[in-house]
């Protein structure tokens, strides 16, 4: 509803900084067999096409096509029977029925892994909250003023940690009353904040801290492209430092959840996702680290609905681009402290 969000809202659409060459790629970022139609599965590049002979296959499609001819009465039941969750539109407990028995079959099967097959042990959830104006001119620098970050821990599905600090900014130090109405995030909190550097300096050692990167596999999830293409790399440049080699890739939630539950990105703004999944907001909008709460709980969701969240975007030379799906799958790399441009 405004416009800095908007902007937040529409980045996919955008043309400027996104290479589209890899967009076909991202329908199978969240899972490594996912049927086309749901009929047809599909694997990754790394499998034999001999692999679709087993007749677990058939059985999966069979189920699928049962599923996609239920009401929404009898898939209710059926969650229930299974004791699973059955909040949700009618997509997304079909999705959830449909995961579930794939499942089943493969574990059965011993064709492939089980429902903790998960790419990272950890996945970690920013979302920046930056200076803004009602009417943001056209050459205006967004400064971050709140840097937060909720832990995921994948195996046990549960948030296990959180990191919030507010940033000074250095460019326009006094904050618009539409910002400070928007974030809820006052003049005095940011005038007694560190500048960028200092902040990131915590973040580093709050990562380090938990092993990230280190002992344990981790990825950065952001609710769509602007926090890293955009907000990050602003600040780094206002800043004076190297962009952060932790930050250069990250799964963008808004394509995972519109790949897996198969749904146009209108459908994917962070209320929509929340209220298509039978959640409710909590917390205050706009707040990063509520966003970031609420951001945790659909991914959340997804890994229970049996979307296996992988990085799907990434940064390279100041420009945006998609992963591929084929790409191996690599953890974010261990942190480091912040580096001064040369």
């Amino acid at each position: 509803p405004l416009q800095m969000d908007e902007h937040k809202e529409n980045i996919h659409d955008e043309d400027v900084n996104v290479k589209m060459s890899n967009a076909g790629e991202d329908e199978k970022t969240c899972s490594r067999i996912s049927p086309a139609g749901d009929s047809a599965p599909q694997v990754s590049t790394s499998q034999s096409n001999s692999d679709f002979s087993h007749p677990v296959y058939k059985e999966i499609a069979l189920a699928n096509g049962h599923i996609n001819r239920m009401s929404l009465k009898e898939l209710r039941n059926k969650l229930a029977e299974l004791q699973l969750d059955t909040r949700g539109v009618k997509d997304v407990m079909k999705k959830r029925l449909k995961s579930h028995y794939k499942k089943q079959k493969l574990m059965q099967s011993a064709a492939e892994g089980g429902p903790t097959d998960t790419y990272y042990d950890y996945i970690c959830v920013v979302d920046f909250e930056a200076t803004c104006e009602e009417d943001n001119p056209s050459d205006f620098h967004h400064e971050i003023i709140e840097f937060p970050m909720v832990l995921i821990n994948t195996h046990t599905l549960e948030i296990v940690d959180s990191f919030q600090e507010y940033v000074k900014p250095e460019l326009n130090p006094n904050l618009s009353d539409f910002c400070v109405k928007l974030t809820g995030i006052t003049q005095k909190m940011v005038d007694k904040a560190d500048l960028f550097p200092a902040v990131l300096e915590r973040v580093v050692a709050w990562l380090q801290e938990r092993e990230l990167g280190t002992k344990y596999k981790y990825a950065i999830l952001t609710d769509g492209a602007w926090d890293m293409s955009k907000f990050l790399n602003i600040q780094c440049q206002i800043s004076r430092i190297r962009y952060p080699q932790f930050a250069k890739k990250w799964i963008n939630i808004r394509k995972s959840y519109g790949n897996f539950y198969k749904v146009p990105r209108t459908q994917t703004k962070l209320s929509t996702m929340l209220e298509n999944l039978g959640l409710k907001y909590e917390g205050r909008p706009h707040s990063g680290l509520d966003d970031s709460h609420n951001i945790a709980r659909i991914a959340i969701r997804m890994l229970r609905d049996g979307c296996q969240l992988r990085v799907n975007e990434r940064m390279h030379a100041g420009q945006l681009l998609s992963v591929p799906s084929t790409a191996p799958v690599e953890g974010a790399p261990a942190p480091h402290g912040p580096r001064s441009k040369d």
